[in-house]
């Protein structure tokens, strides 16, 4: 990966351990809850785009990421960095202002979670997106985070909780 908004993070449990203590993460492909979602959050339910297939599975796909990257440039100062998780795989540094301004981004792990539980979050795992496969689902969480981007999921795709 060459692009400037992301950099591999040399250690996968440097970030895991603590996310999984911080949430109780309890990965399961049953489709159970599989985070405590903290306050305040907006879980979005991803089964009407999971519902389809091709072009249109895509446009969805593609759909929830240009949205998160949209609230991210927003909630967040150029200068900040995300860390992002994906269970079981590498994780990144991601800055999503150097991503809005690539005029070909790409994307080694989505807003969106396309087969893996991925997770964007501020350093100190206050504010960020778990997303979750199995169950199809997108915890939005953090106040900035929640104002910022789930009124724009929530416009089109319905609330499965919120707290």
């Amino acid at each position: 990966m060459t692009s400037a908004a992301w950099e591999e993070l040399p250690g996968y449990a440097e970030f895991w351990d603590p996310f999984t203590e911080r949430f109780a993460f309890r990965p399961s492909h049953e489709g159970a809850v599989a985070i405590c979602e903290p306050a305040p959050s907006v879980t979005v339910d991803l089964a009407p785009v999971f519902a389809h297939e091709g072009a249109r599975f895509a446009a969805g796909l593609d759909a929830v990421n240009a949205l998160g990257l949209l609230a991210m440039t927003h909630v967040f100062p150029e200068s900040q960095r995300l860390v992002v998780l994906d269970w079981q795989h590498s994780c990144w540094w991601f800055r999503p202002h150097r991503q809005a301004l690539d005029p070909r981004p790409e994307w080694p792990v989505g807003v969106f979670p396309n087969g893996d539980y991925y997770a964007f979050l501020t350093e100190d795992m206050s504010t960020g997106t778990f997303g979750h496969p199995w169950e199809q689902t997108l915890c939005v969480f953090g106040d900035p985070l929640v104002t910022a981007l789930a009124p724009l999921l929530t416009s089109w795709l319905p609330v499965k909780r919120s707290r």
